[in-house]
């Protein structure tokens, strides 16, 4: 049975010994950074609002978003009505959106709707809104891009 003493070797002390690294490799850590920016740059277009609608323009300012989120309801070019995402039919429309304000018929509701939908589609979803009792009602569009800022 063979066995190492503790001579004076190479393996033990001496200048053959290492010495411990002082700097930190930033490599990896560079990699990994620039993996997660691809990542963001991904998946930050997708994070825009589920129902896809083409809105129309305006000249008319921004309103200042202050509040609570407000409801969103959206209607698609095809005449199919979404609330918060989630299509629903024009004569569910009012009592869920009842359920989801609660007594609170000043919740904010923000109108969406694509701009070759039909205007007597819009109509329709908005007197069922505002019959609900639901007074405060944005609708929502894109600023033109002539429209000077104010």
């Amino acid at each position: 049975m063979a066995m190492a003493t503790a001579g004076r070797g190479p393996k033990r002390g001496g200048k053959y010994r290492r010495r411990p690294l002082a700097e930190i490799n930033v490599t990896p850590m560079v990699d990994v950074m620039l993996v997660l920016l691809v990542v963001f740059m991904v998946a930050a277009p997708m994070m825009t609002n589920g129902v896809p609608v083409d809105l129309p323009k305006t000249n008319a300012r921004a309103i200042s978003n202050n509040d609570d989120k407000p409801l969103e309801i959206s209607v698609d070019k095809a005449g199919d009505v979404y609330l918060m995402q989630t299509k629903v039919d024009i004569d569910s429309l009012v009592p869920r959106l009842t359920a989801i304000a609660g007594a609170n018929k000043e919740a904010r509701i923000y109108l969406r709707g694509d701009k070759g939908i039909d205007y007597g589609k819009m109509m329709q979803v908005l007197s069922s809104i505002t019959n609900a009792g639901f007074s405060k009602v944005s609708l929502v569009s894109t600023p033109a891009p002539d429209a000077k800022k104010k």
